[in-house]
Parts: structure tokens; sequence; C-alpha cells
């Protein structure tokens, strides 16, 4: 009966679950419901699959409107139909025009249009697949209607958009906001009738089974029987994916036998053995059985591609496990060196689809992405992911301000949770009711793309789902992974990355400025794990610019587990995760590392089962191995489990079952219950952060990349490092690090520098796309003048060659970027000022002679070192000087971080420059803070500020602080836990 439903995928329209619209279906007594989202299909998936849980037969269909206007209801009368409804609302989506006032002839659907609209523009004639939708309100005009006469065209159309009056008023305010007015300012016009509730199914017949009427409730029930829509979903899904790479499925299966031959030459030689060969036919057995071939020969065009355009990558996630991706290049990571598990990548109790994910520089990714929807999306079988963007609280608390025309500082107060609740006025009170109501009922406000998911189908994208398509360029679907994966549809995760960047730009650096340099292979990654000048800046930590392993959290690791291998950096970048050092198996996992003994204390079936980890859950394999081999689940269930943690799937009925049938099975295996319930916390806490082996092995392989790189070629690398954002810290550490690497670093040169940072030899000039508020179309004037006739020789044969503002010369000058003249820079910027105020910008031709511009005799002008260093925060951010030379007054001697050791538990004072700050929270929920800063040698000083000190300083501002406290030293990494920090004054720029 009802034709008309909206979710809360009706956006900014809608507000209620597409579960709880089931719900409230079968609370009312309807055993058929269609779900007509607002130019939307989001949710239909999930209904379609939640329907029989809620002994509901699912229609789905599509609510096309022009704005506010409802021009028809399409519903899909089966698969096929519901394919050309998405393909309609699609075109018309990229293409950003109207829906037409009569609908298209589509197979296999059926349009319904509104009573109302009908009889006001006098529609007469009607194609067989369309009827007219007449509701409650309609029925005292619909007898005296000429329309009356089409009786067998006529349905119920009841519309159903909220659960109650609180949805109502929650559906205005989405309204306002979508509107971007205020409440008090939106018309009727554009929002829903209160009335647009579901009435009781009974209620609903009533008012229609009355003479002249009844016809409708017949017309409508047949037409309802005639709608039928199939997926499948779960266990029960279809493999949805590419089915046939190539020619056909032999044709395929050659092919990657082939490739996986010519792999095993290339990877392994003459070393190739009985466990490799086991392990590549045990591979190639299980993926063809599951129909994955095909997936790998994508991900292994996907690759050849970048190879071919000379674009770095990395294959990493668990499908790092399979010896398979790694014959076909598609990861770097030997599974049979690390011992993975190949069954946490693919199993045949494994539901979910499995997936890659490739990074490629950021540089390079959207040409990647390209060649994926050349190569697969002809048919229109390739889309982007999306994801729902949801109402957050302080998000929802800002356009709701706007929407009660609150002022922008009571707005922020109430964002940031500055208030006293029992102190707001109406309208702040209803501002902050209606965001916690928005936040729970996880109301979308938009759909936006998944970080790097892209589907490649057997069937065209639109048999599942509608298409957007946003400024990427790239048709992307409306629904997300979790939707996807029901449906049997895997990922393709095309995911970018700054650290690839580094490493492809750094090789360029180095054929220019070490053209004599020895050549190198950067994939020869075996010869680097052996290397002790790499595995010395590992034991160290001296790892600044090099992925993700130079972040304080990492250095202070690196030390603690005295890590100097490969394998030991691959345990520390998932023992690094959240979730480990949750659940207190970091700090046991190091006591374990550095205290044989202590291993024993591990279960025996748990140290057997990770002997390598010394009995610890440090990866996302070992929590299926334990569920597995442990707890009795089998390995689809042990996947649920991993799965279940992510809190994507955490409440879901399997999940639940899974977790019960663990209890369960320890308790019958004669478990204690103590650590069975100990070792379910310990899944509980982290399974949804760590990581797989093989994806930690890969981010360890990159990171043995960059660190040679660092190694051999410092100041190269880091001139890379700059040129790509950096990394965990601003560029200033960057800037630091090459000087403590040799390099002589120079602000911004004219007749040096580019747009990005250059060297030359050991001198490192910034570059200028690096200074506030430069122009790019300066920036290209310059170095093309530079190119065309030469560096430039003064200021006038400057200025006589770039059009250029005196704005983006005052830039230049105040940064020293013209010191080649010799002359200050206060002379420089009169002289600039005179002459651009005598002579217009134009633009420059070449001259036969030289113009002599007049020059004016100038007083001489004084100028600083300090001065110098404010012009150069205000420009670059950063000082290039010591922030130690800009404390107004000089500092007393104080111990140095190189001899902290010697103060172990003991009081001392130093002098640091914050570098970065990490806040966190105690048991207790209170905040601290850890702090990393530099010294007057260059070095780190690593910091604990415990809440009784948090509350007494802060410090968030940059600048030199005093730093009191006790010297504290755990597993031989060294830090202060601070007692008394203080900010030092700041020298002045001079009058």
């Amino acid at each position: 009966m009802l034709l008309n439903c909206h979710s809360y995928f009706s956006l900014r329209y809608g507000t209620i679950p597409e579960e709880e619209l089931l719900s409230l279906g079968r609370e009312n007594g309807y055993g058929c419901m269609a779900l007509t989202d607002i130019n939307n299909t989001s949710g239909c998936l999930n209904f379609i699959r939640l329907a029989p849980k809620y002994d509901m037969k699912p229609v789905v269909g599509i609510d096309f409107r022009n704005g506010i206007v409802q021009q028809y209801v399409g519903l899909a009368k089966n698969n096929a139909g519901f394919q050309v409804l998405n393909a309609f609302l699609s075109q018309h989506l990229n293409a950003k025009t109207d829906f037409p006032a009569n609908a298209p002839w589509l197979e296999n659907t059926v349009f319904i249009y509104p009573f109302e609209r009908v009889r006001l523009e006098k529609k007469e004639i009607f194609l067989p697949n369309e009827y007219i939708g007449i509701s409650v309100k309609d029925l005292s005009r619909l007898q005296f209607s000429p329309l009356f006469k089409h009786k067998d065209k006529l349905v119920i159309q009841q519309p159903v958009s909220f659960r109650h009056k609180k949805d109502f008023n929650a559906h205005r305010l989405l309204r306002a906001i979508d509107q971007n007015t205020m409440l008090s300012k939106l018309s009727t016009d554009e929002t829903a009738e209160e009335a647009a509730q579901m009435m009781p199914k009974k209620v609903l017949t009533y008012h229609f089974n009355q003479k002249d009427f009844d016809r409708i409730i017949y017309n409508t029930e047949k037409l309802m029987d005639e709608c039928s829509i199939h997926f499948r979903f779960g266990d029960d899904r279809e493999h949805q994916n590419l089915q046939v790479f190539g020619e056909s499925k032999q044709d395929d299966y050659q092919r990657i036998f082939q490739l996986g031959c010519d792999g095993l030459r290339h990877r392994y030689g003459s070393n190739v053995n009985d466990v490799i060969l086991d392990r590549f036919n045990m591979e190639l057995e299980l993926i063809e059985k599951q129909n994955f071939i095909p997936f790998f020969l994508v991900n292994h065009s996907i690759t050849s591609y970048a190879r071919q355009k000379g674009y770095y990558y990395v294959g990493r996630g668990s499908g790092a496990n399979s010896i398979i991706a790694y014959l076909l290049n598609i990861t770097n990571v030997d599974p049979i060196e690390l011992d993975l598990y190949f069954e946490r990548f693919m199993n045949l109790y494994r539901k979910n689809p499995p997936d890659f994910d490739i990074d490629f520089s950021w540089r390079d990714r959207e040409d990647v992405t390209q060649y994926i929807f050349d190569t697969f999306g002809k048919k229109g079988q390739a889309a982007l992911l999306a994801t729902y963007s949801t109402f957050q609280h302080s998000a929802a608390v800002r356009e709701l301000g706007k929407v009660f025309g609150l002022p922008a500082y009571e707005i922020e107060a109430l964002s940031n949770g500055k208030y006293d609740p029992k102190k707001l006025d109406q309208y702040a009170g209803l501002v902050i009711r209606y965001a916690d109501y928005f936040q729970k009922n996880n109301q979308p406000n938009h759909l936006s793309i998944h970080a790097g998911g892209i589907l490649i189908s057997e069937r065209p994208i639109h048999h599942f789902s509608a298409t957007d398509l946003p400024p990427k360029g790239f048709p992307t679907t409306q629904f997300d992974m979790v939707i996807a994966e029901d449906v049997g549809l895997n990922k393709y995760d095309i995911l970018g990355q700054r650290g690839l960047a580094k490493i492809k730009e750094t090789l360029e650096v180095i054929r220019y400025n070490r053209p004599d340099a020895p050549e190198f292979d950067i994939d020869d990654v075996k010869k680097f794990k052996k290397d002790p000048n790499i595995n010395n800046l590992i034991r160290q930590a001296q790892c600044i610019g090099c992925f993700y392993v130079e972040s304080p959290a990492m250095r202070m690791l690196l030390k603690k587990l005295e890590v100097d291998n490969y394998l030991g950096l691959v345990a520390a970048s998932s023992i690094i995760r959240p979730g480990v050092a949750k659940s207190g198996m970091m700090r046991e996992y190091i006591l374990r590392h550095r205290n044989p003994e202590r291993r024993g204390e591990a279960h025996p079936r748990l140290l057997e089962l990770m002997e390598d980890t010394y009995g610890i859950m440090v990866y996302q394999e070992d929590v299926i191995k334990v569920a597995h081999y442990f707890a009795g689940l089998d390995l689809g269930e042990a996947d649920v489990i991993r799965r279940g943690m992510s809190g994507k799937f955490r409440g879901r009925d399997e999940f639940e079952r899974v977790k019960k049938k663990y209890f369960t099975n320890c308790r019958e295996k004669g478990y204690d219950e103590t650590m069975t319930q100990e070792i379910w916390n310990q899944i509980a806490s982290f399974a949804g952060y760590a990581f797989a082996k093989g994806h930690s092995a890969s981010y360890a392989v990159e990171s043995y990349q960059t660190l040679f790189l660092k190694a051999y070629f410092p100041l190269e690398f880091m001139v890379a490092v700059l040129n790509n954002g950096g990394g965990f810290y601003g560029q200033e550490l960057y800037i630091h690090e090459a000087r403590m690497l040799g390099g002589n670093v120079l602000p911004p040169c004219v007749n040096h520098s580019l747009a990005q940072t250059v060297i030359e030899g050991k001198d490192i000039y910034i570059g200028m796309q690096f200074l506030n508020e430069m122009e790019e179309k300066t920036i290209d004037r310059i170095i093309q003048a530079r190119r065309t006739d030469g560096p430039f020789t003064s200021l006038n044969d400057f200025l006589d060659r770039v059009v250029i503002s005196i704005e983006q010369l005052t830039i230049l000058i105040r940064i020293d970027a013209l010191r080649f003249t010799g002359i200050d820079k206060k002379t420089l910027l009169w002289k600039a000022h005179f002459r651009l105020s005598t002579t217009p910008v134009k633009v420059p031709q070449k001259q036969l002679f030289e113009t002599e511009i007049k020059d004016y005799e100038l007083p001489v002008f004084h100028s600083s070192p300090i001065d110098d260093a404010y012009d150069q925060i205000e420009l670059l951010g950063y000082p290039l000087c010591s922030p130690f030379d800009l404390v107004k007054y000089p500092l007393p001697p104080s111990v140095m971080s190189k001899d902290l050791h010697k103060y172990v538990n003991q009081e001392i004072v130093q002098y640091g420059y914050l570098v970065a700050v990490k806040n966190t929270r105690t048991a207790r929920g209170e905040t601290m803070h850890f702090g990393t800063f530099l010294d007057q040698e260059g070095q780190f000083i690593d910091t604990v500020h415990f809440p009784s000190v948090k509350v007494k300083s802060n410090f968030s501002v940059k600048g030199v602080y005093k730093i009191r406290g006790i010297v504290s030293e755990e597993f031989g990494f060294l830090s202060v836990d601070v007692t008394e920090i203080t900010r030092m004054d700041s020298a002045t720029r001079e009058k």
C-alpha cells in the first residue's frame, strides 16, 4: 500500500533509517513497502537486504524531483527496471538537468504522477506503465475531477517521511539548512506536510474502502504484486565482480599461471624450493576455486601500467600475504620470508570479498584511476565508491545555529562545548537538542567519495545503484563499501600517499645534483635489509622524513625495542597502532622482547600460534588464528570477529552470533573463564586497529627504501620531502633536519629558485611557492625570464624583464630573494617603490640599449638578523636561523639531550624549541600531553606533561621553553616528566 516512502537518504529531507522504516511498516500492519528516496538510491540495497527480517516484501524506486517539486515516482518492476531507473536518474544528475514533465518510456518500470500535478497540468493520456497517485487528502476532490474516469490508473500514493512530530521538526530544520536560510524565513513550499507520517494499514484502507474508491486499493495491490526485486546478500551473495579478464576463464588461468611462473624465476631464481612451489599451487587452486583470477589480473594490469609509466607504488593490506600477488609484482613483500598467513587474505570460509590496497604517489594516482576507467569502465562497469557524510555534533551545531539566527560568537561557543547547559536560552537549547538528535540518528548530510575504493563489476554499476559525477569526474555509486561487500562487490583500493612521491622525486634530484653517483636499484629491498648503515639509522631512530617511522611515538618504540632489522620494523609498525597500546599488549610485548624468560607467562597454545610475537596478538592474522585454533571457530567465523571489531559490523546479527559461539567453545574446551574473557578483551581492544602482517611488511619495505635514500643521499632526500608536503611534522623541522645533515639552507633567490625547493651541491634554495601570498603567475614569469635570457643582474634588469606588482616584489625583497644585487633590503624597497610608481607595469620588450634609470642617493639603512628572522617568520612561517637566536635574554647553561642518561631520576632544566604536541587522556579521562622539543644542539627532547602540570601550563604556542622536570628512563628511552614549563620571552624587532 505504501508506494512513496522516504528514508533519511532523501538527503536534507527524510529522517527515518531504512531499517526503522521496515520496522515501522510491520508495526502498522503492512506486508509490502516501496522505498523511493528523492533522487537517490543509497538505501535501496540495504532495504532489500533487511526486508525479510521484518516479513516485508521490498519494492524500490526513485522519487524524481526538480528541487522540491515532485515530478513522478518511478518503481522498478524487477532488477532490469531498477537498472534503467538508475541509469535515467544518473543521466540527469551527471548532466545537472531537470527531469522532464513526462516520464520516458522505460521497460520494466512504473511511473506514478501525483494527483494534484496531473490535475493542474490536465494530463489526459497515460502510457501503460503510468498511474495517478491518490493520497487521503485527494479523495474529496477526486470524484469531481475528470481524472476519476481513469479508474484503472488510480493507485494509493500516501507519502511517508516521518515517524512523529519531532521528525517533522527535524525535517524543517534540514530543509532550512539545505536552502541556507533561517527557519523563520523557510517557505512552506519547501517542506513536506506534517501528515506525511505512517498511518496503520487499517486506517489507510478505511479511507479508500468506500464506494467508488475500492478500485484504488485493488489497483495498488495488483501493482505491488507485479513488482519484485531480488539481490543475494551475505553468505548467499553472488560473485558480482568481473568474471573474465581476457577471452575466457581458461585463457585467464593460463595467463595467471604463466605470469606466476615468470615471477618465480624473477623473484627467487635458483632458490625455488618445495615450500615455495607448494604455496604457489595452494594459492592458485584456491584463487581459481573462488573465481578471483580476474581480480588478480586486473590488479596486475593496474600495476603493470604504473611500471610502464614509471610510477612508484606499494601493494599492501592483507593482499601482501599472497605469494601470487608477490610474483605478479602487485606487492613487494615476500610472504615466505615472513611466514605470512594467506588465510587472512582469502580462504574458503571467508564470506566478504578480499581487496588489495595499492598506494600511488599523490601526483600519479589520478592518471592510474583514469587508466582503470578507460580500460574497464567503457560499458559502465566501473565506479568510485561513496561514503556517507553524517551530521557530527559540532558541524550540526554550526548549521543549526545559522538556521536559528544565533550570532557567530554564540555558535562558536556552542560548537566548542563552552557553555553552561543551565543558562541556555530557548534557541540555543534547540540547537543542542537537534544536533544531538541528528548525531544519534546517524543522519546523512551528503554523499562523499571513499578514500580510494573503485568497483569493477560484471554487470553495469547501474544494476546496483545510480551514480553521481563529483568534481573528480568519475561516476560514483550512491552506496558505501559495507553495502558493496554485502552484495558481493569487492573494491580496488587505489590510494594516494606522499611518501612514494618523495622516493620518485629524490631519484630525479639525484640525477641532476649528483650525476656521478653510482647506479642503484631502489627496488632491491633485500640488499637494503642487510645494509648496516640503514639499520643503524633505525636503531638510533634517526628516521625524520622516512614515511611512518618518523613520528615521536615511533622513535620511542624503535628505541625501546632496539629495532635494527626488517622483521623488527614490521612488528613495530603494528605494535604502534592504538589498539595494541590500549590493550596493554604493547608494554607486554616490549617486556617479553627484552626479557626472554617472561615469554613463559604466555598461554602455551597462544605462544605456539604466535611464536614470533611471544604469544601476543599484534597482527590481524593473530585474531583469526586465536579465534580459529584457540576457540575452535571456522575461518569464516574468525573473520567475522576481525571485521566486527572494526565497528562497521559490530551489532550485526552474525557478529553477535559468532561472539556467543566464541565463549561457548572456550567453555567446552575447559578454558578458564577469566582467561577467556581477557583474551576476548584483547581482541576487542585492537582488532579493528591492528594491521595485517602483510600490510605492516609493505610499509616496512617503503620505509627501507626511504631510509636507503636518507642514508646515502640525505640532502637530495630532504629536498624531496620538502616538496611533497613533509610528513608528520611541519616544514620547519625538515629544514632543521636538512641543516643537521650538512645542508646550507637558503631563502628563495630569483637567480636560483624554482617554485619548488632546489639543491645545488649542498646549497638548498627554498622554493618560491612556499612564500605566503606569492602568486603562481609571478613565479612562472620569473622562471621563464631567467630561462630565456639568463640570470638577473640588477633590480632594474629584473624589473625590465618581469611583469610584477609592488606587492609581489615587496615579498621577494623582504625574503632577500634579490640579495645577488648586494644592496640591503630597505634600500631595495625604496628603489622598488620609486621605480614601479613612475614606470607602469607592462609586458617587457627586448631593447637594443639598456634604458638608464635615474638613481637617487639614499641614506644608509640599518638592518639586523632579528629583522630578517621576523620577515622569514611572516613570509615562510618559521625563521631560517636558530630559534634560540630569537630569545630576548641569553640562556644560562643547561642539560643537553645527549647527556640526559647521566641524570636519570634527577631534576634537570632544559631549554627546548617546541616541535609537536600530542594530546591524550588518562584512564580517569583527564587530559595530558606528550611534547617534542629541540635542544640548542638540535637534538630531540621528549616530555611528558601529566594532568596536574597540564592544568598549570599551556605550551601550544611556538617558541623556546624552559623545561624543568625529572629525567625518566623506560626500556632505554629517556624522557622528561615535566614539573614546570615556561615560555621564554622573544626578542623584538629593532625600531
